[in-house]
C-alpha cells in the first residue's frame, strides 16, 4: 500500500491549491480516504475525508468548509484536494491517508482510524 501526497507549495493569500493523493497497491475506490494536516509541534488534525462506498460521502472540517473540495477519480487512483480562498492559516504540511476497513465510511475517516499514511506536501500561505 504506497500514498503519495503532491501538489503544494507557496500561494498568496486568497490564491488556490490543488492537492493530489495517488494510490498504489490497492484498490482505491473501496477504501475512504482522508486529508489530515499538521502545524509544527502539533497533532494531526482532519481536513477532509470522501468516503470509498460507492456514495461518495464527504466530510470537511469547520474551518475548511465553504473553501476546499475534496473529489476522487478512482480510475486514475487519485484523490483531489481543491483549496480556495487559501488563508496563511491553512500554512501546514498536508498528509492523504487511508481509512481502515473496505467500504468503511466517512465516519471511519473522522475518527481518525487510518491505517496508511502518505508523506506530506508542504502548503504555505503567504499574507
Amino acid at each position: 500500500v504506497q500514498l503519495q501526497a503532491s501538489g503544494g507549495g507557496l500561494v498568496q493569500a486568497g490564491g488556490s491549491l490543488r492537492l493530489s493523493c495517488a494510490a498504489s497497491g490497492f484498490t482505491l475506490g473501496q477504501y475512504t480516504i482522508g486529508w489530515f494536516r499538521q502545524y509544527p509541534g502539533k497533532a494531526r488534525e482532519g481536513v477532509s475525508c470522501i468516503s470509498g462506498n460507492g456514495r461518495g460521502s464527504t466530510y470537511y472540517a469547520d474551518s475548511v468548509k465553504g473553501r476546499f473540495t475534496v473529489s476522487r477519480d478512482n480510475s486514475k487512483d487519485t484523490v483531489y484536494l481543491q483549496m480556495n480562498s487559501l488563508k496563511p492559516e491553512d500554512t501546514a504540511l498536508y498528509y492523504c491517508a487511508r481509512a481502515m476497513y473496505r467500504y468503511g465510511s466517512v465516519a471511519v475517516c473522522r475518527g481518525g482510524l487510518m491505517d496508511s499514511w502518505g508523506q506530506g506536501t508542504q502548503v504555505t500561505v503567504s499574507s
